[in-house]
């Protein structure tokens, strides 16, 4: 009968040695681990797996996520040096190491590395340049995740990265940014074109330098060979006299071997030769206006019979 009291212990018993088993063993998933409290105290922890203990003294207190966590951090206000407000977020990424330390250090873990972090960001951005808020973004999450770890470390965690996702100035001040930089670039824009067009004219006049100094060149070379064909010019001309007047020597001295021989036409030759002479340079004179020449044949031709006669009769002198 089970409402006997014999059928009634044993109910009780059954009961409460499941129970026991129950509370005796503990399955901790993969990462996890699990705190063990003795009367309220921190006794030991649980690794994954089954772990035993004492029934009814010894009871799970935490259970605490060993695996890394990522927090959002939310949007938030923050002032630069310069006085430029900001809209700021980002993301944490931390791992448990020490299960007791996470669980008993502080409480609420995750609101605390929140709040922390959103603090630091805060200090962090108000030290630096809207330029450099901008501009720094490496620099600003290791000086964050350097603070937030050092300070997280009491409570059993590591704080792996810290990543700032968006940086926002007011509508305002992108709007004037925007032109700042659409003016920097004219500017450099108009300091480019500047310096092409500088670049352009240094290469035009070292274009004119070089061509002024070929032409000087060329004027210097042209004058030397002007010079030297002048010195071969007047070196041949020298020549040329100097054949002239040997010829001319040989000529007077052959008319002086015909003359001394009798013979009347080397006298004439001699005669009409230097009379022709005469005549020429009396043409070339620079002063002579006007010539009045005994232009006919006969004139001439008997003005060289009556030398030729005069030489006729010298020479019969010297024969006798």
């Amino acid at each position: 009968m089970l409402d006997s009291p014999q059928n009634i212990f044993f109910l009780v018993l059954g009961i409460l040695a499941i129970l026991t088993i129950k509370n005796t063993f503990s399955f901790v998933p993969q990462g996890y681990q699990y705190t063990i409290e003795r009367f309220g105290k921190y006794k030991k922890t649980f690794d994954p797996g089954l772990g035993m203990k004492v029934p009814w003294i010894e009871t799970i207190g935490r259970k605490i996520n060993m695996m890394e966590q990522v927090l959002n951090v939310p949007s938030q206000e923050v002032i630069t040096k310069d006085n430029a407000v900001v809209t700021v977020d980002g993301v944490v990424f931390y791992q448990v190491l020490n299960a007791p330390q996470a669980a008993y250090e502080v409480n609420n873990l995750e609101y605390a590395v929140l709040n922390l972090t959103m603090t630091n960001i805060r200090t962090v951005l108000g030290g630096l340049d809207l330029d450099e808020s901008l501009s720094k973004r490496d620099q600003i999450n290791h000086r964050l995740l350097a603070v937030v770890d050092e300070a997280t470390s009491p409570w059993g965690i590591k704080v792996t990265r810290i990543e700032i996702k968006d940086i926002k100035p007011p509508h305002d001040l992108v709007q004037s940014m925007a032109r700042q930089m659409k003016a920097e670039r004219e500017k450099r824009a108009d300091i480019l074109e500047a310096e092409g067009k500088r670049q352009a004219e240094i290469l035009r006049a070292e274009g004119q330098k070089k061509a002024q100094v070929l032409y000087a060149e060329g004027d210097k070379e042209a004058v030397m060979l002007n010079a030297e064909g002048q010195k071969e010019a007047a070196f041949r001309e020298a020549e040329a006299r100097e054949r002239s007047a040997e010829a001319e020597a040989k000529a007077t001295h052959m008319v002086s071997k015909a003359i001394d021989g009798g013979n009347i036409q080397a006298v004439n030759y001699f005669v009409a030769t230097k009379y022709l002479e005469a005549f020429g340079k009396f043409a070339e004179s620079s002063n002579t206006k006007t010539m009045i020449l005994p232009m006919e044949a006969t004139g001439i031709i008997g003005s060289l019979a009556g030398i030729t006669e005069i030489a006729k009769d010298i020479m019969k002198d010297d024969k006798s």
